[in-house]
């Protein structure tokens, strides 16, 4: 069933005006009486088309429920900057596997290093990629692109979630070995193509809910790691 997202639902007058009503009659050939969800902070609305046209569609609410793809945890994915083409690819990935923010960061071994105002001008394209991917998967929310920071900052942030898994090739705990009970913001960092300077890590592990995590004898490559991590996350939190 076709997935919208909105900030406000009046359930009692549901409209889908703009961009949306244009796609759902021309792109979509949807007619009076099909069905369509809307979602609404991990609500969905289920709905069915009472009329139609270029401005607005005019929809009669079915059922609301809880939308099942949501986690029952918080994740934000904090990632060094990589090429353009793979942080797209990480984005819509992660998006899909149930992230609920990402954070982009520069480090010391980032190959990309692209500017606040040069990053900027990518953050519409990259948010887009994130809704595209909220509506295939079927989330209740569309997790949101930050924009870049460098890794002080970055740093700063992590400092506010009850666990960071800080994803660490030279060693670590095995993932199983991580305490997740009853943790519900986590945090997942990952370094880009040439990972993190020792000094980096040293600074993530002075805060004292920083878990070095080891992915394992293959070296990951920096759009794989976020993936694998994410999966087994979500596998040992029962998310899946």
């Amino acid at each position: 069933m076709p997935r919208f997202f909105t900030d406000y639902v009046n359930e009692n007058n549901i409209i889908i005006t703009g961009g949306d009503a244009r796609h759902i009659g021309r792109s979509l050939r949807m007619k009076t009486g099909d069905p369509l969800t809307l979602c609404c902070n991990s609500i969905d609305y289920n709905c069915k088309i009472m009329s139609i046209s270029d401005e607005e569609v005019r929809l009669e609410l079915i059922q609301a429920v809880p939308c099942e793809a949501e986690p029952d945890i918080n994740v934000t994915l904090y990632q060094a900057v990589p090429k353009l083409d793979k942080l797209e690819f990480i984005i819509q990935k992660s998006v899909e596997l149930g992230v609920k923010r990402i954070v982009p960061f520069i480090s010391k071994r980032c190959v990309s290093r692209p500017d606040e105002k040069d990053f900027a001008k990518k953050l519409v394209r990259l948010n887009k990629i994130s809704e595209e991917a909220s509506k295939q998967s079927g989330r209740g929310i569309i997790p949101q692109v930050m924009p870049i920071i460098n890794y002080k900052t970055a740093l700063r942030d992590m400092s506010l979630q009850d666990k960071i898994i800080f994803l660490y090739e030279n060693g670590g705990k095995n993932f199983s070995e991580v305490d997740l009970h009853g943790i519900k913001n986590i945090g997942i960092v990952v370094g880009s193509e040439g990972g993190f300077e020792y000094d980096e890590v040293q600074s993530a592990m002075m805060n004292p809910n920083t878990e070095s995590v080891w992915l394992g004898k293959r070296i990951l490559r920096c759009e794989t790691a976020p993936i694998t991590a994410l999966s087994i996350l979500m596998f040992l939190t029962k998310n899946i």
